[in-house]
């Protein structure tokens, strides 16, 4: 009985991949907008309604590792070294992430078509642009807390903007050489350089000691 709870879990999360990596599969070869969600029910065998049931919106389907990285976003803030602050936090997890070559690093020798596809999305855009506002509202939420002030501290509102802000231009960028087809290693050398230095320039605006909190 205590293993069952465990199992349907895995089996969800095993359902909830299967239908991503189809989807995805179709994304690449015939472009987002080009796919509808019938047809991607169609293909992994499940109902519309049990795709939305996993995923709200289609665009869900292609940026399906939302969840994951706002996880991650907030265990490596909260759960910070001593004297750590969060911004320092939020650098130390993002270089890590690209040392692993992990998908949510935006960097990697297949990631080109996947660039492609947002380019070409003007559905995918729009998202991307609503993430970035949902990530500056979650930054918001754990510099006040890691801070000790109130949710909606102007503080906190201004140094997530800007980290936002830092992130979107080193990715930019990178995903703009990816396309371009430049080498795998040289444009994860450059993103490092990339992220370190804006987020030393937030640093440095922000001062050493900002949002520390603890």
């Amino acid at each position: 009985m205590t293993t069952e709870p465990g199992l349907r879990e895995r089996k969800k999360a095993q359902t909830r991949q299967r239908i991503s990596d189809i989807a995805t599969g179709l994304f690449l070869a015939k472009g987002f907008d080009n796919v509808t969600v019938a047809e991607i029910a169609e293909a992994a065998e499940v109902s519309k309604m049990t795709v939305f049931n996993y995923f709200p919106r289609k665009e869900d389907l292609f940026f399906d590792r939302g969840p994951e990285a706002a996880a991650l976003i907030a265990g490596a803030i909260r759960g910070r070294h001593d004297g750590e602050t969060p911004v320092a936090a939020l650098r130390r997890m993002l270089l890590d992430l690209l040392r692993q070559g992990h998908p949510l690093a935006g960097v990697g020798e297949s990631l080109s078509g996947f660039w492609q596809v947002v380019v070409d999305s003007p559905a995918l855009l729009a998202r991307v642009r609503e993430a970035a506002e949902e990530l500056e509202d979650l930054l918001t939420t754990l510099f006040a807390e890691a801070a000790g002030g109130r949710p909606d501290d102007p503080a906190a509102r201004l140094a997530a903007a800007l980290v936002v802000a830092a992130c979107r231009t080193a990715y930019v960028a990178t995903a703009q050489r990816q396309l371009a087809g430049e080498g795998h290693a040289d444009v994860v050398e450059d993103h490092a350089a990339l992220l370190n230095t804006a987020f030393d320039v937030v640093e440095r605006g922000l001062g050493a000691d900002a949002l520390r909190g603890r």
